[in-house]
């Protein structure tokens, strides 16, 4: 792809992460080169532009929206939307997007995806993990894996955005045996404002507000996919609880020799101001989740919460699950369309 040529991006559902997508590609200047040209979401135009403007997290969007026909406008800039529910019916021809970010939640399969591609798309990148051989890119870790000749990516989640890198810097400094994760999450759209028939697991039935609630989580087998000698040394738990967004992850490991907070918070401290600057957080500040809203970073350590006991170090890591994971997405793809 030659250097002044405009990256076009389609987004495919334009639920919390889609619309951080975009308003983070327009409050940042960090991807000049990058304009989203078509939106594909069920919702109707009017409503889609509500809250487009109007959001309850992230404030209002610094942008003018407006509708025209069955245009989205934002500033100057005309994006084209469709309503489709299945992407049996998605048609990218008329947009041609270089990449379509899908932000549905639905799709985890390789073959589903590949629709995108036969709709006239020339690359997907995955809002969530994906199955096999979906690779997933963690920016800071592995984005050396993005190569032109893949047509299908996933930004990973984003625990693993978050947790991942600050793996990788203790392993490197202190040598992990074991560890486990216990995810502090905001609650989500699969949870029901009240008790509902909402979901076969259980605790999914319960309401969001009342209660924190136990889920299940894939993130011990996705560290393995990601970095390849920490598979099968983690255990994962998550909790839900009643905040609408920022989330927190516990990190408790095992490492080869004794350690002190001082060499574990300064091993974090240098790495979140050399090579994962802007990934990696670091704050000795005495702050609570609220304080971390609209951060881009994909997780900041919080070192007044460092504990170490011998061999067992326990770390705690905010993070934006909505805004820094979108962030990420358009770090992906931009690095992505970069090697074309």
């Amino acid at each position: 792809m030659a250097s002044a040529e405009v990256i076009r991006i389609a987004i495919n559902g334009y639920g919390r992460i889609g619309r951080c997508v975009l308003r983070a590609l327009y409050e940042s200047d960090h991807h000049p080169a990058m304009q989203v040209v078509a939106i594909n979401e069920p919702a109707d135009l009017a409503t889609i532009a509500h809250l487009t403007k109007y959001d309850s997290t992230h404030g209002r969007f610094p942008a003018t929206v407006e509708i025209d026909g069955s245009h989205l406008l934002i500033n100057d800039d005309v994006i084209a939307v469709s309503h489709h529910e299945s992407l049996d019916n998605v048609d990218w021809s008329v947009s041609q997007p270089h990449i379509v970010l899908e932000c549905t939640g639905h799709y985890t399969l390789e073959a589903e995806l590949q629709m995108h591609l036969a709709a006239g798309a020339d690359k997907v990148l995955l809002s969530q993990p994906g199955m096999a051989p979906i690779k997933p890119i963690v920016m800071g870790l592995n984005q050396q894996l993005l190569s032109s000749q893949q047509p299908i990516l996933s930004a990973a989640s984003c625990t693993s955005n978050c947790i991942t890198p600050v793996i990788a810097v203790l392993n490197r400094c202190f040598t992990i045996e074991s560890g486990v994760i216990t995810t502090i999450h905001s609650a989500m759209n699969d949870q029901p404002v009240i008790d509902a028939y909402h979901h076969t697991d259980l605790r999914k039935t319960r309401a969001a507000g009342q209660s924190i609630i136990p889920v299940d989580t894939e993130l011990a087998s996705g560290i393995g996919r990601i970095l390849p000698d920490m598979a099968d040394k983690f255990e994962a738990r998550a909790l839900r609880v009643p905040t609408i967004n920022v989330s927190a992850m516990e990190l408790s490991i095992v490492v080869a020799d004794k350690a002190s907070v001082e060499t574990v918070n300064n091993a974090l401290r240098e790495a979140a101001l050399g090579d994962l600057i802007g990934i990696l957080g670091y704050s000795d500040e005495p702050l609570a989740s609220c304080d971390y809203n609209h951060d881009a970073r994909s997780g900041i350590v919080d070192a007044g919460q460092t504990r170490v006991s011998g061999r067992i170090i326990n770390v705690l890591v905010w993070f934006d699950n909505e805004w820094a994971y979108a962030n990420r997405m358009l770090d992906v793809a931009s690095h992505w369309l970069q090697k074309q």
